[in-house]
């Protein structure tokens, strides 16, 4: 029975977080991108605060983490989310989704950068393949497509490094609160943020909003952002990080799919074969650190036995 749920649990994000993308595209095909995040959250904090009361969930970070609280709204909510609609109306949504399963990869590397967290040698391995493979795909990117496209793609590395600054920030401060707390009130503030920015920069007019974009919003604020978050922590709670993390390596070939079956934009035949490295090199960021001692404890074991 556990087996199923945890196949369960990957299948839906993987599906969740594999279609987000191209709900973006579809969202911002006639509403903007500001007012399109903000409505975005507003559709799903709702959902997120009556989840909170029926479960006795706190809104609020505990005390003296509150400021955080607001940083998290504006620099792990608001900002990214944004980015990443405008970013996915200037690049395709395979590469969009290429570039945020380096998330445990810039995740590691900001730890390493700003926390000064050690790593092994597999570890920086893994996180020079996939960076210098990553970087390779864009540069592909960029030469066989319109050159505009350094917006879009510069937005979405903009969003993946705010995600992992924020992550490691998370790490460093031990914050522990319950993923609805996490996501509630911040999706709450940011709503309100970008819907009343939207007024004053964008100028939206709501008639002329498809019924498929204003269907992608809900989409993505109800059943991507809700249901794959939740997911995603439920998964977490059942195998370990290494194979949650997984669903990283997955989401790009169904975002993929998708663009290809709706857009008949292809990706790349050269930019498929790229992708192996990189898989190869977050695949060796997500080795446990655990296993990782294991086998350097074993090493240092035989080379004692040896001299």
């Amino acid at each position: 029975m556990n087996k199923i749920l945890v196949i369960i649990l990957f299948s839906l994000v993987s599906l969740t977080w594999g279609t987000t993308w191209i709900a973006m595209k579809i969202a911002t095909e006639t509403i903007p991108p500001f007012f399109a995040t903000g409505m975005r959250f507003l559709v799903a904090s709702p959902i997120l605060i009556i989840l909170a009361y029926f479960t006795k969930t706190p809104l609020l970070f505990p005390y003296g983490q509150r400021w955080f609280q607001l940083i998290i709204s504006i620099f792990y909510f608001s900002i990214p989310f944004t980015l990443m609609l405008y970013g996915g109306m200037y690049v395709s949504s395979s590469v969009a989704s290429i570039i945020f399963s380096s998330m445990p990869v810039a995740v590691l590397t900001v730890s390493f950068l700003y926390l000064k967290k050690k790593l092994f040698l597999t570890q920086k391995i893994g996180m020079f393949i996939s960076l210098i493979t990553l970087l390779t795909v864009l540069l592909i990117e960029l030469e066989s497509q319109c050159f505009f496209q350094w917006k879009g793609i510069l937005a979405l590395l903009f969003a993946l490094f705010s995600h992992a600054f924020i992550y490691s920030e998370c790490q460093k401060k031990c914050l522990n609160v319950s993923v609805i707390t996490f996501n509630a009130l911040p999706s709450l503030l940011s709503g309100i943020l970008l819907s009343t920015t939207s007024w004053f920069i964008e100028s939206p007019h709501i008639n002329t909003f498809s019924n498929r974009s204003i269907l992608a919003i809900f989409y993505l604020g109800d059943f991507s952002g809700i249901f794959g978050i939740l997911s995603y922590f439920y998964l977490q709670q059942k195998v370990s990080a290494f194979y949650a993390s997984t669903v990283f390596l997955i989401f790009p070939v169904i975002a993929g799919f998708l663009e290809n079956y709706i857009y008949k934009n292809a990706i790349l035949l050269c930019e498929i074969w790229f992708i192996f490295p990189l898989i190869i090199g977050i695949l060796l960021t997500l080795i446990p650190v655990n296993y990782l001692k294991k086998i350097r404890n074993k090493i240092t074991r035989v080379s004692c036995l040896l001299f």
